[in-house]
């Protein structure tokens, strides 16, 4: 099974794979400018009751994505 961003509990560090190719492409063009590239580790710190937002620190920034951004993003 394909794990993405979404699915990363909190604690848990990940690392990314790719991006799906069903995802907005302007989003993927910030994401990537803001450091979301193949092999980067994320760690997610928090995630909002209803999963929506996720609070995730990468190389020393922390982000918060939603859950429709953060699904597009597969990770290990």
């Amino acid at each position: 099974m394909v794990k993405t961003l979404k699915d990363v509990k909190p604690g848990e560090t990940v690392t990314i794979v790719k991006y799906h190719h069903s995802g907005d492409v302007e989003l993927r063009r910030h994401l990537l400018g803001m450091g979301f590239v193949k092999g980067t580790k994320v760690h997610v710190k928090k995630v909002a009751p209803f999963g929506d937002p996720i609070e995730m620190s990468i190389r020393g920034c922390d982000i918060c994505l939603r859950k429709d951004e953060a699904e597009n993003i597969e990770v290990i």
